[in-house]
């Protein structure tokens, strides 16, 4: 019977699931333990879902970190999903600005791992990027970038990803990726530094400045405001229709609006109107009844006239 591939078991080892509400999960700067089994963690999940189903390929970004996390705590990395990605983010950053710096060099004066931390900022270089995680990272991620532009692997690095054991025993050994490889020759005739022990490089790692923290949680913050947006992993395409959408909202809205000044504005013309009408009446009502007055004086001077006529004429009679 034919034995079963090392990733096979792996990845139906990570299969199983582990009730979140048992973790806790740990904060801080990632160690570079933590960093590899990331790292390794996202090079079998793309292999699985390459290797698998119409279905399993279109899992949804969540459940895949979810994925990423279970292997990551079956490895000693105990970290959250969203710690995950957010991580992955600033690593694939990071990896994009190192690589496109040394595809420059020559004729950059100084390679990136030449550099103390104040030149790299100098130069919007990330400061704390260690060269087995760039080394990890092009294997995973940039297969087809020149080895002739990659910095000379540190002796002792391995190019193997997968970590073996659990828990406590995987946070003290090193990363198999640590162990043994050969190394990638540079064609420059400058010297590469020496490398660190794997003490000193997790120490170098784990105990850089806050600034990795802020831009994780930076990330982060931009990530989940993206999915919210654009409903989980759309993209432009996801929210070009709840931008159109809002659009005719806001154009209904508006033109709900100029309708209601429209009433309104001819409901106080018909109140301007009856207002007039009003006082026509009164006006008319206030004539006739001065035109009344007049007429019935007239008439009471008419009659007193004709009384003291009436009166003088019987008087010569007399």
């Amino acid at each position: 019977m034919a034995e079963a591939n090392p990733n096979q078991q792996q990845l139906a080892l990570v299969e199983v699931q582990v009730k979140p509400e048992d973790r806790e999960y740990r904060k801080g700067n990632w160690t570079l333990h933590e960093t590899v089994t990331l790292i390794t963690a996202k090079k079998l999940d793309d292999q699985r879902r390459l290797k698998g189903s119409e279905k399993e390929k279109s899992r949804p970004a969540e459940l895949r970190w979810k994925w990423v996390e279970n292997y990551c705590w079956k490895n000693g990395c105990q970290r959250s999903q969203n710690q995950c990605n957010d991580k992955w983010d600033n690593l694939l950053r990071d990896y994009k600005k190192v690589r496109d710096y040394e595809s420059r060099y020559p004729p950059e004066p100084i390679s990136y791992w030449q550099m103390e931390k104040h030149e790299r900022k100098e130069k919007g270089l990330p400061s704390n990027l260690l060269q087995q995680v760039y080394q990890t990272l092009h294997d995973v991620i940039d297969r087809r970038f020149p080895t002739s532009k990659l910095p000379q692997q540190l002796p002792g690095t391995s190019t193997d990803l997968a970590p073996s054991g659990s828990g406590q025993q995987q946070q003290q050994l090193p990363h198999p990726l640590l162990r043994s490889s050969s190394p990638i020759q540079q064609p420059s005739a400058q010297k590469q530094p020496a490398a660190p022990t794997d003490t000193a490089t997790a120490h170098s790692l784990s105990g850089d400045d806050s600034s990795e923290e802020e831009e994780t949680a930076a990330a982060g913050a931009k990530r989940r405001k993206t999915t919210m947006s654009g409903g989980g992993g759309g993209g432009a395409e996801a929210i070009a229709p709840a931008m159109f959408k809002s659009t005719v909202e806001i154009t209904q809205t508006l033109l709900a609006c100029e309708d209601k000044k429209d009433r309104r504005h001819r409901d106080l013309l018909g109140v301007e109107e009856r207002k007039l009408h009003i006082e026509e009446a009164k006006t008319e009502i206030s004539r006739a009844g001065v035109a009344g007055l007049i007429t019935a004086v007239n008439n009471l001077a008419s009659a007193i006239l004709t009384l003291a006529a009436d009166k003088t004429a019987g008087g010569d009679t007399l």
